[in-house]
């Protein structure tokens, strides 16, 4: 038993906060899945891949609105209590996805969704860091990235295989069953958790006063918009432009996913003690990416590699981005991290809408060119406000 083991305390901790990556993954993976499905559940709906690629930017626009208002109402909620009920809802969200009857149905399944979307990452990063043994916060932060990487490493192209076997209902059925089993988990594992330093309506203008923290936000609205312009339609565009056939696409996403676990070991190894050149090294990753993508478009190879540097690149950016802004916040980490939130779907929303035009207007093959400069903006915004004030906490 657990309990009478000599290191109890300790490996309770690593398995709550395990417990609470796996979450992670769950949550992840539904929020990209449809990037794995956009041909399919057109398809069923008699609507284009780029029609349907509506579905990733209403999601990502209502976790971005909703986020920091659901955060500030349930700001003193206890935590456990709070991470049950958002499960519940969303695998009854869920459910809803896999009998819509109609692309209105199916899309307001995905609203009901993002709802738990929202305050599951306004609470998460704080929460796995007070969950986390002594001396071993930067670790688990990275393990929370651990299972959002394997969603792409697992959930996207297991979900593409099960869509392709079993149809695209049956694949948000599973998510919801599996959503299911955390949640049960999680009841089982997880103390009490009281609010603490999570912010409130008050802590706004506290906030709106440091440089660094609003510059985090602009990157982050910039850079996710530049990664997500071209990769919410890299399935089209690797069977359009480098006319890869479907299974190889699939695997192309599972090194995509994969490159995810080299990023959490590259973060934890180097953020703690070079934090603004870990940050800035990996965006410069994600532009340069982008930057190759058309040239290289019409190589298999060169598309392998492209895509491990790419997943690296956006892995090791995300998790800095989250741990500066806990870092310029940590007397309001909730309320922080609830308006980075926003700001990230802000990108997601943002950069599938953009890709969708650009899709249909100019083609897929611009998408690399679109996302390069909106990354180099981003980084010109990160030279302003990260390195060109002083660093002080108001």
């Amino acid at each position: 038993m657990l309990k009478h083991h000599p290191h109890a305390p300790i490996l309770l901790a690593y398995l709550r906060v395990f417990a609470i990556s796996v979450a992670a993954f769950v949550v992840c993976t539904t929020e990209f899945i449809p990037i794995a499905m956009l041909t399919d559940i057109g398809k069923g709906f008699n609507m284009s891949a780029a029609d349907t690629g509506i579905m990733i930017t209403v999601y990502a626009w209502v976790v971005s609105l909703a986020s920091l208002p659901l955060m500030l109402l349930v700001a003193n909620a206890e935590r456990r209590r709070l991470l049950l009920a958002l499960f519940a809802v969303f695998v009854a969200g869920h459910g809803l996805s896999a009998v819509a009857w109609s692309f209105p149905v199916l899309l307001a399944s995905r609203v009901l969704i993002a709802f738990t979307h929202a305050l599951f990452w306004a609470i998460t990063a704080s929460l796995v860091m007070r969950l986390a043994p002594v001396g071993r916060r930067q670790q688990t932060l990275g393990w929370l990235s651990l299972g959002t990487s394997m969603a792409t490493v697992l959930g996207l192209p297991l979900g593409r295989l099960v869509g392709q076997w079993l149809g695209w209902r049956f694949t948000f059925a599973l998510i919801g069953m599996l959503a299911l089993g955390v949640m049960v988990l999680l009841a089982k594992i997880l103390p009490r958790l009281e609010s603490k330093n999570a912010g409130s309506l008050k802590s706004l203008p506290l906030l709106a006063k440091r440089p660094h923290l609003l510059g985090m936000y602009a990157m982050a609205v910039l850079i996710v918009s530049a990664h997500f312009t071209a990769y919410s339609y890299i399935e089209p565009y690797v069977l359009e432009i480098t006319h890869m056939p479907p299974d190889t696409a699939t695997a192309l996403l599972l090194v995509f996913g994969l490159s995810g676990m080299m990023a959490s070991w590259l973060y934890s190894r180097f953020y703690p003690k070079h934090p603004n050149p870990t940050l800035l090294s990996s965006a410069a990753l994600l532009l340069v990416s982008l930057l190759l993508l058309r040239p290289l478009g019409g190589s298999m190879a060169a598309m392998f590699a492209l895509s491990l540097v790419w997943g690296t690149g956006i892995g090791v950016l995300g998790l800095s981005m989250v741990a500066h802004v806990i870092r310029y916040a940590p007397d309001a980490t909730d309320v922080a991290n609830a308006i980075y939130s926003g700001s990230y779907n802000i990108g997601i929303g943002g950069g599938a809408l953009l890709g969708g035009i650009i899709s249909r207007h100019w083609g897929l093959g611009t998408l690399g060119w679109v996302g390069t400069a909106l990354a180099a903006a981003a980084l010109a915004v990160f030279a302003w406000t990260q390195l060109g004030f002083k660093i002080k906490q108001t």
